[in-house]
């Protein structure tokens, strides 16, 4: 038998970090996945899928995973039930990861880092110094 999932998709906020009375790791996101064909008014539909990881896996998307990152990852899928207040059965799906990649970069890192970036080739109105001693050859 198999239950393998690859996804790749945008986080829709940041990762909630949390620890099991034991100390161990959790953390949950949801990852925005586009479907791969297009509606009837020529629109792409997005899947929402819940994510956890564990252990160190855990502890790292909750330092470097945030909303609008891009991600891959590989797991299993997983259903979970148990009773609600209302005595009600509540069923969970949702992806247990054991690999994440993270891709790119943050929209806000980019967009940080494009504003803090100088252009070298910008036309600063100042000669160019050319002077061969300034050669190592």
């Amino acid at each position: 038998m198999l239950n393998r999932v690859i996804l790749i998709g945008r986080l829709t906020k940041d990762p909630e970090l949390r620890y099991t009375p034991n100390g161990v790791a959790t953390t949950t996101f949801t990852l925005a996945v586009d479907r791969p064909f297009k509606n009837q008014n020529g629109d792409r539909e997005t899947d929402f899928i819940q994510i956890v990881t564990w252990k160190q896996l855990a502890e790292t998307c909750a330092n470097y995973l945030r909303k609008g990152r891009q991600a891959a990852l590989e797991g299993r899928l997983q259903v979970r039930n148990y009773e609600n207040n209302e005595g009600k059965r509540v069923y969970i799906t949702e992806i247990v990861a054991d690999n994440v990649r993270f891709l790119g970069s943050n929209q806000s890192d980019e967009q940080s880092s494009r504003n803090n970036e100088r252009d070298p080739f910008a036309d600063d109105g100042k000669p160019i110094d050319l002077n061969e001693d300034n050669y190592p050859f």
